[in-house]
C-alpha cells in the first residue's frame, strides 16, 4: 500500500507522525512525507524507510496572523502540487493529512476527486488554537469564519482523527459526525523513549522543558518559579528546547532575572536526540496556563514522553490533564501560580523518595498507553478506509 502524508511542520520533531509513518513502514507500506524544511536539511531523506519530501522553509517566528497565513497557503498550494503529481506517478492508496491548521486537508482536494480516502488529523483544534497564538477572544469576527473552515475541512475528509477526546467530543458537537471522527492520543513510542542506560554524570539538580515556546504553554511561569529555586537548590539548571513566538520575551525575562547562567534556551532537537537529552533530567516541568482555553484542553505530548524515560513531572493542574492522570503518576501545582510551582520543584528535590513513587506511577500508566500497545487504533481506520487487509473498525474504536 502506497501513502502520503502533508504536514506543515517538521517531520525529524513531530513524534506523533513519524510513530503514524513507522507503523505502516514496519508492517511493509511505502510512505511519503511532504513537510517544512529547516536549515541544513536537505529537500529529500530517507528517514527509517520513510520517504521524506521538505518543500518550503520556515521560522517559528510568526506574531502577525496575516503573515502566519500567508505562509501556510503557500504551503497549501506547494504541497497540493507535490502531491497531485505524485499520485498521477505513484497511485497512492491513502492520503493522511496533519494540521495545523485543518484547512490543509485541501491540498488533497485533487487526489479526494479521484477517488483516493483522505484522513485529516487534527493534532490542535484550530479556532481554539488561533484565539491563544494571537490573543484574540471568541467575539472576534475571526472565529465564526475558522469554525466553517473546519467544518468544510472535515467534508472534505473521509475520516477525521483528533488528539484528545475533548476536543472529540467538541468535534462531534460542531463540525463531524461521530461516525467520522475518532481519538487517537499522542502516546509514546517506547523504541524511542526509554530509561538511559547509564547513571547521572553530574552533580546538577537538571530541570526541562521541551516543546512550542507560545504563550499558552506558560514557560515565563516555569522561569519565574525557577528564579525563586535558585536561591535553594544551588545546583539546579533549567534547560529549555524549543522554537515559537515567545522565544524573545522568554530570553529577555532570563536576562532581567540574571538567570543567563542557569537557564538555557536552545532550539528543538530531532526526535531521537530530544529523547536522550529529556532522559538526562532530574525533573520535567508541564507549565501550561488553565486560563487559555487551549491550553487548558490541549494534550502535552510529553508528560508521558517524560514517564517513558523515567523522568518525574511537574505538571499544571489543567482539564485535559486532570483528565487523562493522577497523583500518582505527575505532582499537580496550581495553573499560573509562581510560588506554587517553585514550592513542587523544591519538594521534589528534598524528597527524591516522592520522585521514585511519581517514575514508578509514570512507567505503569506508559505500560498501557504507549505507542506498541495503541497503534491498531490506527492502522484498522486506515484499512477499514482503504480495505486492503479486512480490519473492522467502528466509532466505539474512539472511545
Amino acid at each position: 500500500m502506497k501513502v502520503c502524508m502533508v504536514a506543515y511542520s517538521f517531520y525529524e520533531s513531530d513524534s506523533r507522525i513519524i510513530q503514524y509513518a513507522q507503523s505502516l513502514t514496519r508492517r511493509g507500506d511505502s510512505v511519503d512525507v511532504i513537510a517544512l524544511s529547516h536549515d541544513g536539511a536537505p529537500s529529500f531523506e530517507v528517514i527509517d524507510g520513510v520517504n521524506v519530501y521538505r518543500v518550503q522553509r520556515r521560522e517559528i517566528n510568526e506574531r502577525a496572523a496575516l503573515g502566519y497565513l500567508l505562509r501556510i497557503v503557500r504551503f497549501l498550494f506547494v504541497s497540493m502540487a507535490v502531491l497531485t503529481g505524485k499520485h498521477l506517478r505513484r497511485h497512492y492508496d491513502l492520503v493522511h493529512v496533519h494540521s495545523v491548521p485543518d484547512f490543509l486537508v485541501f491540498a488533497a482536494l485533487p487526489v479526494r476527486l479521484l477517488g483516493v480516502p483522505v484522513i485529516l488529523d487534527i493534532h490542535d483544534i484550530l479556532p481554539e488554537f488561533y484565539l491563544s497564538k494571537f490573543s484574540a477572544g471568541r467575539d472576534s469576527m475571526i472565529f465564526p469564519i475558522l469554525l466553517l473552515i473546519e467544518r468544510c475541512s472535515a467534508k472534505v475528509a473521509t475520516h477525521v482523527i483528533i488528539a484528545n477526546h475533548l476536543w472529540h467530543a467538541r468535534l462531534v458537537s460542531r463540525s463531524v459526525p461521530s461516525y467520522k471522527c475518532s481519538a487517537i492520543c499522542n502516546y509514546p513510542n517506547l523504541e524511542i523513549f526509554r530509561p538511559p542506560t547509564s547513571g547521572k554524570r553530574d552533580d546538577r539538580f537538571l530541570l526541562m522543558y521541551p516543546g512550542s515556546l507560545n504563550s499558552h504553554q506558560g514557560v515565563d511561569i516555569a522561569i519565574r518559579a525557577f528564579a525563586q529555586v535558585c536561591d535553594k537548590i544551588a545546583n539546579a539548571e533549567f534547560h529549555i528546547y524549543g522554537e515559537g513566538p515567545a522565544r524573545p520575551a522568554l530570553e529577555r525575562l532570563v536576562q532581567d532575572l540574571g538567570l543567563q547562567e542557569k537557564v538555557r534556551i536552545e532550539n528543538y532537537r530531532p526526535t531521537h536526540e530530544i529523547a536522550g537529552l529529556m532522559g538526562a533530567a532530574d525533573l520535567a516541568v508541564v507549565p501550561k496556563r488553565a486560563s487559555s482555553s487551549f491550553g487548558n484542553e490541549a494534550a502535552s505530548t510529553k508528560v508521558q514522553e517524560f514517564m517513558a524515560v523515567g523522568v518525574p513531572v511537574v505538571v499544571s493542574r489543567t482539564k485535559i490533564d486532570s483528565l487523562y492522570f493522577d497523583q500518582s503518576m505527575v505532582r499537580f501545582f496550581e495553573s499560573e501560580n509562581v510560588n506554587a510551582l517553585a514550592d513542587a520543584i523544591v519538594e521534589l528535590h528534598v524528597h527524591p523518595e516522592q520522585r521514585q513513587r511519581l517514575v514508578e506511577g509514570g512507567t505503569r500508566h506508559v505500560s498501557q498507553n504507549n505507542w506498541d500497545v495503541k497503534q491498531h487504533e490506527y492502522l484498522a481506520i486506515v484499512d477499514s478506509l482503504t480495505g486492503k487487509r479486512g480490519y473492522q473498525w467502528s466509532s466505539s474504536t474512539a472511545a
